[in-house]
């Protein structure tokens, strides 16, 4: 137990380090930066589900440590799934149409009055 309490509280000291990392960076109209912003608080959970796990695994008896520590990485798995796939559904949902009336010498849409984006 000694060991996968370590490597628990290993990986939550990395998710940790990768969430607060993340949050700490300028915002970024990059929709990759945007993605793995909106997964920080998703790490910073995880990273408190697998310091719990590590601390149990460490402190408590062998037998009820490796249940609480068999949970805990059951549900950091769970929660990273969770959030890769509402950041997936983030980075390919239909991005807006470009204002051509703002950006009319680089749109290749028509710019005349009465289109549909200018109106």
């Amino acid at each position: 137990m000694l060991i996968a309490g370590v490597v628990c509280l290993c990986a939550a000291v990395a998710a940790a380090g990768s969430g607060v990392w993340t949050l700490t960076r300028p915002r970024s109209a990059d929709l990759t930066h945007q993605v793995l912003r909106a997964v920080a608080p998703v790490q910073l959970a995880v990273a408190v589900m697998l310091g719990a796990g590590g601390v149990v695994a460490l402190a408590a008896p062998a037998r009820t440590g490796l249940v609480v520590m068999i949970v805990c990485v059951i549900g950091a798995l769970a929660t990273v799934a969770a959030g890769s796939w509402q950041g997936a559904r983030f980075a390919t949902r239909p991005q807006p149409a470009a204002d051509c009336a703002s950006s009319c010498g680089s749109c290749t849409l028509s710019c005349a009055s009465g289109s549909p984006l200018t109106n």
